[in-house]
């Protein structure tokens, strides 16, 4: 089940949550690095704001009533208007369930009834193939890579995006 933080109520658990996940994110997720109580409590404390504005929906991902992990929906880069971009982490013991492949497909799904949008990206670095199967098994296709600046220390400085039309969505 996806559903929207809860601000305070989910603190503790997504605390945990990425506590018990450290290890298994520290590669991919710069944020991991400074991670702690405050700063989960700064990240839930955004996310009514973002929601609200349309900037931002983030999402806890449930199983059996605990959270075990988040994915969110935010403007592309470079056409903030046409495209939406979505990012992703579970927590190690609900991985390979394909859990996250449900999640992202049903995201894609509410990101095609939002106004104006005509395309869906995933980015990754190349060497996340955890990562990059989920679109795979999607339909997305490789868009186009990229140089970016790496900021976890298993990135290497090239991300794979994939994307998903709209058109393309409807044909599946």
């Amino acid at each position: 089940m996806l559903r929207r933080f809860e601000g305070e109520a989910d603190l503790a658990e997504l605390f945990r949550v990425v506590e018990e996940s450290v290890e298994h994110l520290r590669p991919w997720m710069p944020w991991v690095a400074e991670h702690g109580v405050e700063k989960t409590r700064e990240y839930l404390a955004r996310q009514q704001a973002q929601w609200e504005s349309g900037e931002e929906y983030n999402y806890a991902i449930v199983l059996d009533g605990a959270i075990v992990g988040s994915l969110g929906l935010a403007p592309c880069g470079d056409a903030p208007e046409a495209g939406r971009e979505i990012g992703y982490w579970l927590h190690p013991g609900a991985t390979g369930r394909g859990l996250m492949t449900r999640a992202v497909r049903a995201l894609v799904e509410e990101a095609f009834r939002l106004p104006g949008v005509e395309y869906v990206e995933v980015a990754h670095d190349v060497t996340n193939l955890a990562s990059g199967g989920v679109p795979a098994r999607l339909g997305f296709s490789v868009h186009r890579r990229r140089s970016v600046e790496p900021m976890a220390p298993g990135e290497t400085g090239e991300e794979q995006v994939w994307r998903l039309t709209c058109g393309e969505a409807r044909g599946r």
